[in-house]
């Protein structure tokens, strides 16, 4: 197995499959240690939620103005995730005293780091929840407690920045969600499918002493 040449931990995946479900092949190769991370955060999902809502969203930094200097480390996205899952435990938290039989919900994620055009890096991530707690994103200029808002309350927060300074900058492409069943083979298959595209050896940058993908653990 051809090793990755930026990276000698890493292998590349040029297959069409990986655990017997599809990737992307069109946008690979793919790094086989970042697709199995991806494949054991979607069986954890599983395992601990049968019916798991899943979506892809974008994270990007203002174009101008001065950020602090951890804000171009990982540090941020840390910062981020640790945020954006104390929301999702005070929201079930207070449902739970609405109602005492109120779904809890465990956040697992993947994130990928990667630097284009751009000279400052923007992150893609995968966020899984449990669907009976959270079936949808929101409306993204709703005033009310939806997922988005909590998105760009976390992002807002990860940069030390008022939230009307992150507006624009969480970005949900099209079709950002997705239900995964444990009982539904298709299901994870077109989820992993779409999702491996994070995993592609393209966009991802070495050598700056950061790494370019991570995942929840547990």
């Amino acid at each position: 197995m051809r090793r990755h040449p930026q990276n000698h931990n890493l292998h590349i995946h040029h297959d069409h499959t990986y655990q017997g479900l599809p990737v992307m092949h069109e946008k690979g190769p793919f790094i086989r240690e970042h697709l199995q991370r991806l494949y054991d955060t979607m069986q954890r999902a599983l395992d601990e939620h049968p019916r798991t809502f899943a979506f892809r969203v974008e994270l990007k930094f203002p174009n101008s103005g001065m950020l602090p200097s951890y804000a171009f480390r990982n540090e941020v996205i840390s910062r981020f995730f640790e945020s954006f899952k104390a929301k999702i435990e005070h929201s079930r938290g207070m449902a739970k005293r609405r109602n005492r039989y109120a779904h809890p919900c465990t956040v697992r994620y993947i994130w990928v780091r990667e630097i284009a055009s751009s000279d400052r890096p923007h992150y893609h991530l995968v966020i899984f929840l449990n669907k009976d707690a959270y079936s949808v994103l929101g409306y993204f200029q709703s005033e009310g407690r939806n997922v988005f808002n909590r998105l760009e309350e976390a992002w807002a927060s990860a940069l030390r920045l008022p939230r009307e300074a992150v507006a624009g900058l969480v970005h949900v492409p099209q079709n950002p969600g997705y239900y995964i069943s444990r009982d539904d083979e298709q299901s994870q298959a077109e989820f992993f499918r779409r999702a491996s595209y994070l995993c592609k050896t393209a966009t991802k940058m070495y050598g700056d002493h950061q790494h370019s993908f991570g995942a929840s653990r547990g």
